[in-house]
């Protein structure tokens, strides 16, 4: 599990596969989380624009991701 720092609050799930480097590009974290390739929370989550918060966990590709704000 990788532990996350956010400056501030929410950030859209797309752009934290993109900004983590799980995805080469937004255009393709909004396609695996439309897919349906992404859980959050352990549930699966589809809205590309989904608002992440501190003590959210992401799941993708392997990689586990758990948010705290910093």
């Amino acid at each position: 599990m990788r532990e996350v720092v956010i400056t501030r609050e929410p950030v859209e799930l797309y752009k934290i596969l993109k900004f983590e480097g799980l995805v080469e590009s937004g255009g393709q974290a909004k396609t695996v989380i439309a897919g349906g390739l992404v859980l959050v929370n352990g549930a699966v989550e589809t809205r590309k624009r989904r608002k992440i918060l501190s003590g959210d966990v992401i799941k993708f590709a392997g990689e586990e991701l758990t948010m705290r704000l910093g």
